[in-house]
């Protein structure tokens, strides 16, 4: 028999029966149920079963982490409730359609948006990162720059030193190199976008790739040089005898590719309705197709350009304005509980506008930040209870997986379960995001959320980014342990029997 089985059945009448599962499928970690009705789940019940490390509800599922055996409990799980496994696709949908109000519904469809490509956003920011070392970091040891014979000063007269392209051909040739699937990955990240948004709606993926194609298409001048082309009155056009229209592509835009694939794929639903299915091979693609395109150069594109401008500035006044300390401050100490709402989901959007706008951004590494916070709260409540087996099986691999960036097992699993572990974590992610706005710690794109996040960071301030990693590891770890002894925030008497032997 196997190990779960009788977790199984606990789970499946601690939930309510099989009558109560809507539909049931599993991740990496964790099994997602859709219940018919939520309030007869017994969580406390579900929480204490050996297989279970802890339980929360987003995006309208009940998720239940379990572990990487996650998959041989999932076919336990059927094997004893005779409930048919659901797509994770059909069980988003339907928690969307039963259980979560507009926003949640705007907040889970752009988390769905990003999800796919933000694989490839991490690896173009260590790309960034790397360039930026090779070409951006001149170090003192490799001598002062010389320019036709001429050494190099700053206005001040100090000199100027080489990089390390200045000196070797080998890197400079990588360098060079490693700028191809850079510009794949950020200036042609409309082609991604346009795509995803296709995929999520059910629509034809490949004309939302080509969709995606005519906003970055080399035919158009590229949105880096749109600015100073428009101050200067030379910006190429289309004429069409009594009108014209400039002729600017959208590299890195997010919104204007989100607005044009949401477009096309709605022209297409359209069509599909209303002609017939003989000829709908020919007619839906291009009453689709050739509409998106004209309305994403006329409307969508720069309306959804004016919208992330003025969204990504706002931002950044605030990361970097006279208050920037205190943005840091209730960003970074906010951001978790924005994971519980879901409403974390929309910095992945302002994240990749900030790139785009700025070079680089300031709000992602308040997030790897808290990420490390929560990890290190999970490692204060470890080596309180760290005689205690059972609760190192949970407590253990929640904190390692925080500290490489998936934060579920630990906030769901220990941190809210007890509270004042979430609270230390929310004080710590606060104080390292004060320090990460006052000195201006900028990544160069979205990373790997935890202590690898590091490498995402502009170079010339992982001084900084450490000490605020370490300000992320400390404090929460201290303060879980003294919120612990003394009864602050804690649920029951349980919680604060320490064991500091």
């Amino acid at each position: 028999m196997s190990d779960f089985k009788q977790d199984a059945k606990a789970l499946l009448e601690d939930i309510g029966g099989k009558e109560n599962i809507g539909a049931v499928t599993h991740c990496a970690t964790r099994m997602r149920f859709v219940l018919n009705d939520p309030k007869k789940a017994n969580v406390e019940a579900i929480e204490n079963l050996d297989s279970v490390k802890g339980t929360f509800t987003q995006a309208g599922q009940f998720q239940v982490i379990i572990g990487n055996k996650v998959a041989e409990f999932y076919n336990d799980f059927q094997a004893v409730s005779g409930v048919t496994g659901t797509s994770k696709e059909e069980v988003k949908a339907l928690a969307a359609n039963q259980q979560q109000n507009w926003l949640q519904k705007a907040m889970t469809f752009l988390a769905e948006i990003f999800a796919p490509i933000i694989p490839a956003i991490i690896v173009g920011g260590l790309i960034l990162g790397f360039r930026n070392v090779l070409e951006g970091v001149p170090m003192s040891f490799l001598g002062q720059k010389i320019v036709e014979g001429a050494a190099q000063t700053a206005a001040d007269g100090t000199p100027i030193y080489n990089t390390i392209v200045d000196v070797s051909q080998f890197w400079s040739g990588v360098n060079s190199f490693l700028w191809l699937p850079g510009e794949a990955i950020f200036h042609f990240l409309p082609v991604g976008i346009t795509w995803s948004v296709t995929r999520k709606m059910g629509t034809t993926q490949i004309l939302g790739i080509i969709l995606g194609i005519t906003l970055v298409s080399p035919q158009l001048l590229n949105a880096y040089a749109a600015p100073a082309a428009l101050a200067a009155g030379e910006v190429p056009q289309w004429d069409f005898g009594f009108f014209q229209l400039d002729m600017i592509g959208y590299q890195a835009q997010v919104l204007p590719a989100m607005f044009a694939g949401l477009a096309l794929s709605w022209l297409e639903i359209f069509w599909r309705k209303r002609i017939p299915e003989m000829v709908s091979m020919i007619f839906v693609p291009f009453l689709s197709l050739l509409p998106a395109i004209i309305l994403a150069h006329t409307v969508l594109g720069p309306i959804g350009w004016k919208i992330g401008t003025f969204i990504s500035g706002i931002v950044y006044a605030g990361l970097t304005g006279p208050v920037s300390w205190l943005f840091g401050l209730i960003f970074g100490a906010l951001y978790s509980p924005l994971v519980i709402t879901g409403l974390h989901h929309m910095t992945n959007a302002i994240d990749t506008q900030l790139v785009a706008d700025f070079g680089g951004t300031g709000l992602w590494p308040m997030i790897a930040l808290s990420n490390i916070a929560q990890a290190s709260a999970v490692m204060g409540i470890w080596w309180a209870t760290r005689h205690d087996e059972k609760e190192s099986q949970i407590t253990i691999p929640s904190a390692v997986s925080a500290y490489l960036g998936v934060t579920e097992p630990a906030m769901f699993g220990v941190t809210i379960k007890y509270v004042y572990p979430f609270v230390a974590a929310m004080i710590g992610s606060g104080l390292a995001g004060l320090l990460s706005t006052s000195v201006g710690i900028t990544a160069n794109s979205i990373g790997v959320g935890g202590l690898p996040g590091i490498l995402a960071i502009q170079f010339q301030y992982w001084g900084w980014f450490l000490l605020a990693m370490a300000i992320a590891i400390v404090v929460p770890f201290t303060l879980t342990l003294i919120f612990r002894k003394t009864g602050f925030l804690a649920k029951n008497k349980l919680d604060i029997n320490v064991d500091f032997k």
